[in-house]
């Protein structure tokens, strides 16, 4: 059996949740561009508890809704120096947090990062994807689907 019969197939987006910071559903672009993924973030308050930096964030998980706001709090997996497809460099909290989509689940890297004025509030990058998934650019929502709400 070949290495890509075993990964699962995404499309070039998917409805994804982020359990750890209480997200249920987040709208992610897959994008093999980006080494790391992305996560929208704004009024990010680093501090100390026992010991372990932390991180406290608030973030708009849907597209075109500035309303809705979840806050989140992660360990500070490190802080490293970001280099947008502008190519502007810019400093941000690296977490690790837990990724779900269908059935599946697995650990990756994500930096905070303002994404107000971007589409997609979350960007999968292709460390997240290693061993995991690969695209398909022609499909959306292959894995992922977005659950709707009771009586809807």
């Amino acid at each position: 059996m070949k290495q890509s019969d075993k990964l699962l197939t995404f499309g070039w987006r998917e409805w994804v949740s982020l359990p750890d910071l209480g997200i249920p559903m987040i709208k992610a672009k897959i994008d093999t561009g980006a080494r790391t993924s992305a996560l929208h973030a704004f009024e990010v308050r680093p501090y100390s508890e026992n010991g372990r930096d932390r991180v406290e964030f608030r973030m708009h998980p849907l597209q075109k809704d500035n309303e809705t706001i979840v806050t989140c709090v992660a360990d500070v997996l490190d802080i490293r120096t970001v280099t947008d497809s502008g190519g502007h460099k810019e400093e941000r909290f690296a977490i690790r947090t837990t990724l779900s989509i269908g059935a599946h689940s697995w650990p990756i890297d994500a930096t905070l990062t303002s994404r107000d004025d971007m589409l997609f509030r979350m960007l999968l990058g292709r460390t997240a994807l290693k061993g995991h998934a690969q695209v398909n650019p022609a499909r959306s929502y292959i894995v992922g689907k977005r659950r709707r709400k009771k009586g809807t």
